[in-house]
């Protein structure tokens, strides 16, 4: 049993997604409630040829257990390996394999969300992994390749025989990507299917979206991705409607404007990407998600499209909440 996911928790993960669940973004979200953290996904054979850029994607610190390095890959020997390397790295509490990533650049490689159409594959890479590991493997899926194709019980009950200790099951095919609505009748059915613990993911945006999944689904924790983009309080929220049943105020912009430059100054020292200027460069479509839902969003987002330098985007806020205040005087 992993111990995140006994019977009295029900765990908020951070669902990992390139490019945006780096290190500093894992913290922030840690102090903001997250219960679980997965790494990007980092390719086994970049760990294999002690790519260095790869091994960037495995780094954590403890403050963020439980933590999990995810591994994406279609060898379940070679992927056994590159992960038995991370495990003597890094310790991590549990090592998680990729089956559900849509990207072409993936898929092309035999890994991702392609694995669902070969469900022997899909179970070699399992067992490989399970096998070469003392520590935890969990798997993160889709509901199958397409509408015509969704088999997620049957890759469920395979990835419980291999050894798997939970799955978080997405409720798109492969086929949407990340359009329509995920079907959460389906990742209840996965639930009921296997003995293991299912983490659900798709659509969690509030607290009471947390709540319902728990009390209509039976699923054992809930993974959040796109909505904690723009909003990483949402884990906090989530835990507060859990607990007492009704909403906590939502973050002020003061508190966005915050967040956003603290954000913006923990990747400039972090160094992962380089120069202040590209850190900036990189930081550009994460600035523009905490627009969401601030009045002038449209404007902020094309002076984020050109920022270069923390005291740009100091300007900007500074500007930003000032304008704010003149008009709410003006009323």
């Amino acid at each position: 049993m992993l111990p995140w996911l006994s019977p009295d928790q029900f765990p908020l993960y951070l669902a990992p997604m390139a490019g945006v669940t780096d290190m500093v973004f894992r913290g922030l979200c840690k102090e903001l409630g997250a219960d679980v953290m997965v790494t990007e996904f980092v390719s086994a054979e970049g760990i294999l040829q002690a790519d260095e850029r790869t091994r960037k994607y495995t780094e954590f610190d403890d403050a963020q257990r439980a933590v999990g390095v995810q591994l994406f890959g279609a060898d379940g020997q070679r992927m056994g390996e590159a992960a038995r390397k991370i495990v003597d790295w890094k310790q991590p509490d549990f090592i998680d394999i990729n089956f559900g990533c849509p990207v072409n650049k993936v898929v092309a490689k035999n890994g991702g969300s392609s694995l669902l159409k070969d469900c022997p594959l899909l179970a070699s890479v399992a067992t490989g992994i399970v096998k070469a590991v003392p520590v935890p493997v969990t798997a993160k899926i889709r509901i199958g390749w397409d509408s015509e194709t969704v088999n997620a019980v049957e890759v469920c009950r395979l990835l419980e025989d291999s050894g798997i200790q939970a799955i978080a099951v997405h409720g798109r095919t492969r086929a949407q990507g990340y359009t329509g609505q995920a079907d959460w009748e389906v990742i209840s059915q996965c639930a009921a299917a296997v003995r293991i613990p299912v983490i659900g993911n798709g659509d969690i945006a509030t607290g009471m979206d947390v709540e319902r999944r728990r009390r209509e689904t039976g699923v054992s924790g809930v993974m959040i991705g796109r909505a904690a983009m723009g909003n990483p309080w949402v884990f906090r929220e989530a835990k507060h409607y859990l607990k007492h049943g009704t909403h906590l105020p939502a973050a002020t912009t003061e508190q966005r404007f915050d967040l956003m430059l603290r954000h913006t100054r923990l990747a400039v020292q972090s160094r992962r990407y380089g120069s202040e200027i590209q850190a900036l460069r990189s930081m550009r479509n994460r600035l523009m998600a905490y627009t969401q839902g601030l009045p002038g969003s449209k404007h902020l987002r094309v002076l984020f499209c050109q920022v270069e330098s923390i005291g740009q985007l100091e300007g900007i806020a500074s500007d930003y909440l000032a304008q704010r205040e003149q008009a709410a005087c003006a009323a």
